[in-house]
């Protein structure tokens, strides 16, 4: 059994841990809750850490004199520069994190889509933006796995999430050339469904032909690698992983096997079986041949096994595919 390194997440206090809402509410979250045994949580309440108490009045974003403010409006209160203040001052003090779970289109802490008003008073709305604290975790950390609990509610951001959280956590711990090799090696045919172009760039940081010291190697490393886990992977790169796979038994397998298994990826690419599937047959002829190789590849167990119904709906994994939108509102194709 693969042993997985506990990501480190940072998350908003009201979601599975404390009642700490405007209201006094606690937000109930399963995905949430079958997580805390695997993952290290830091919860954080950006509105209590300014002062606020619990209850507490609501705050807006508003739009005064063309700056943006963060008003509380039953006090009359601006409480823009002590978030901005705490912002700063918290996220800069966290020495290690792997990713944030945040609340959902919270002024505070929602990633987009917050309400702005065009003014101190409830008057209308003129456009949206990211929260105050959540935008800074998204201009401080903008590599790490980022999302909110509203968004994590569908199985193929939940996937997506925890691909890129584990991935993260496990690169955190390299130590030495060694464990860069073999990170590489374990996670080739993964990254290769999400991205050639950098898996590529990656291979060659790791061959190191140009003698790059240690730190400059493990950088750029980093750099290329949060730039392959930016989107999920889309249905014709994962199939293109499945068959090369496939030519690591095929001069074992039955042409009947072989025939089957090609055919299933025609299949999975229109829509009609999940990936599981396959994947399911290549761990199964990985175990009979012995092939080590493709048996530690984290492609087919990038997290914890306790983990993967959370990924799982009755509708497949293009379930709400739709949903796979980048910050700046761009819509990630072919998945």
């Amino acid at each position: 059994m693969r042993q997985f390194v506990r990501p480190k997440v940072v998350i908003s206090k009201c979601i599975e841990f404390a009642h700490c809402r405007y209201d006094g509410s606690m937000i109930p979250s399963d995905f949430v809750k079958a997580l805390k045994p695997h993952i290290d949580f830091k919860p954080v309440c950006a509105e209590m850490e300014i002062g606020l108490g619990v209850p507490r009045s609501t705050v807006r974003i508003a739009s005064v004199n063309g700056e943006l403010r963060l008003i509380q409006p039953t006090t009359d209160l601006d409480l823009t520069d002590k978030m901005r203040a705490f912002s700063s001052q918290f996220l800069s003090s966290l020495a290690e994190v792997d990713g944030f779970i945040l609340k959902f289109r919270s002024p505070s802490c929602g990633l987009k889509d917050i309400k702005i008003y065009s003014g101190i008073v409830k008057t209308g709305t003129v456009s949206k933006a990211a929260g105050f604290f959540g935008g800074e975790v998204i201009k401080s950390f903008p590599d790490l796995a980022i999302e909110d609990e509203g968004r994590l509610r569908n199985f193929n951001i939940r996937e997506h999430f925890l691909t890129k959280l584990y991935a993260l956590a496990s690169f955190r711990k390299i130590r030495n050339n060694r464990d860069l090799i073999q990170f590489h090696q374990i996670n080739k045919f993964l990254l290769m469904a999400y991205s050639q172009k950098e898996t590529k760039i990656l291979g060659n940081l790791v061959a190191n032909h140009e003698g790059m010291d240690f730190m400059k190697q493990t950088g750029l490393y980093r750099e290329h690698l949060a730039k392959a886990l930016k989107r999920p992977p889309s249905t014709k790169s994962k199939a293109n992983v499945l068959m090369k796979s496939l030519g690591y038994f095929s001069n074992q397998l039955t042409l009947q096997e072989k025939d089957h298994f090609i055919h299933s990826i025609e299949w999975f690419k229109d829509k009609k079986i999940p990936s599981s599937a396959l994947l399911a047959m290549l761990q199964s002829w990985a175990v009979r041949f012995d092939q080590d190789y493709v048996k530690n590849q984290t492609f087919f167990e990038p997290f914890p096994e306790d983990l993967i119904e959370l990924c799982r709906d009755s509708q497949c994994e293009w379930a709400g595919e739709e949903l796979f939108i980048g910050r700046g509102n761009r819509k990630t194709k072919d998945l």
